[in-house]
């Protein structure tokens, strides 16, 4: 579903992708995993089609990103780490309008339910959300994606301005989403979450992917030492 093969991205002559492959199939959830600066931002972005690769290919659903980014979104669910909503509407009447920008056509009470199951308590549903903490903020960008039923899910530090309560909450969608068949990557440097999380991950430091695993086949604890080892190279 999302494959990534040999890609290479520079910026003023500086590599920020060098040569990247992975791939996350139906049902998965990868979690990429690396500090800020190590490329994961520019992965998804070519992914989104925002950038293309100098070289190689970005596929969602064997949809080249850089030639059909139009068509490549319409399968997207996507959750930055700052979320910008309109903040004279209230989280029910954003998450309207961006139902209907995605042809998606709900009734009051289903958005609220998706509201209400992406974490954001029922009071503030119909609070404009220029008055939203960070966090009540990212619940409505979580609901945004989720209402749209995508193929595909990529998420930039979704869990950022989350509680703890919240981050679980988001965890256990994005495992019922991949339930549903979603291809999901996930990028972060919150080993425990990506942990707790994630299916796969691989490792990301200076733009090359220096290590994969099975989150089955290791600790948290186990994790972090694994990390800490690469990032100390």
């Amino acid at each position: 579903m999302i494959r990534i093969e040999n890609t290479r991205k520079s910026y003023n002559g500086k590599e920020a992708v060098k040569g990247l492959s992975l791939s996350v199939a139906e049902g998965e959830i990868y979690g990429l995993l690396g500090p800020n600066g190590a490329g994961k931002s520019t992965t998804l972005n070519m992914l989104l089609g925002f950038l293309k690769p100098d070289s190689g290919t970005t596929l969602l659903n064997d949809i080249d990103t850089s030639t059909h980014a139009k068509e490549a979104r319409e399968i997207i669910g996507y959750i930055p780490e700052n979320v910008n909503l309109y903040p004279y509407l209230t989280g029910i009447e954003n998450l309207y309008y961006f139902c209907k920008l995605a042809g998606k056509n709900y009734s009051t009470e289903e958005l609220s339910g998706i509201l209400t199951s992406c974490g954001l308590q029922r009071d503030s549903h119909n609070k404009k959300t220029g008055a939203y903490s960070k966090g009540m903020r990212q619940k409505v960008g979580i609901a945004i994606a989720y209402a749209k039923k995508a193929k595909v899910y990529l998420l930039d530090e979704p869990a950022s301005g989350l509680d703890p309560l919240a981050s679980n909450e988001l965890s256990a969608l994005l495992k019922k989403l991949a339930e549903e068949g979603a291809a999901i990557l996930m990028a972060s440097h919150d080993i425990f979450r990506v942990r707790e999380t994630c299916s796969r991950i691989g490792i990301l430091k200076s733009g090359v992917l220096v290590k994969e695993m099975k989150t089955s086949g290791v600790t948290a604890n186990e994790l972090e030492e694994i990390y800490m080892d690469y990032m100390q190279r």
